[in-house]
C-alpha cells in the first residue's frame, strides 16, 4: 500500500478488534510473579497505587463522553469484539496515566 492511498486514509481513525488465538496459563503464583517483574521492574502494583492516588476529581471524565468510548463500552453487535481494547494514544506527558 503506498502512502496516501484513499485505502489508508479511510482506515485512519476506524475502531480495529483484534482477537488472540493462543492463550497460556501461568500455572504458579510465583511463576506469574517473576515474568510481571521480568516484563517492568517498576512495581507495577505500586505505580498504579501512587497514580490512582494522585488523580483529581473529574479529571478525563470527558473520555467517558466521547462517542468512540460509548461504542467501545457499550452492547456489542455480532461482528464486533467483545473482549476489544481500547488504546488511548498520545504524547510523553499530556496526562494518559492519570485518566481513569
Amino acid at each position: 500500500m503506498t502512502q496516501g492511498s484513499p485505502r489508508l486514509s479511510n482506515a485512519v481513525g476506524n475502531t480495529n478488534c483484534f482477537n488472540t488465538s493462543h492463550c497460556h496459563n501461568v500455572s504458579s503464583d510465583d511463576e506469574k510473579e517473576k515474568i510481571l517483574k521480568w516484563l517492568s521492574p517498576l512495581e507495577p502494583h505500586q505505580r498504579h497505587q501512587h497514580v490512582r492516588s494522585e488523580r483529581l476529581d473529574g479529571v478525563g471524565d470527558w473520555l467517558l463522553e466521547t462517542e468512540e468510548f460509548l461504542k467501545w463500552s457499550g452492547p456489542k453487535t455480532e461482528n464486533e469484539c467483545d473482549h476489544a481494547v481500547l488504546f488511548c494514544s498520545g504524547n510523553l506527558g499530556v496526562g494518559k496515566t492519570h485518566l481513569r
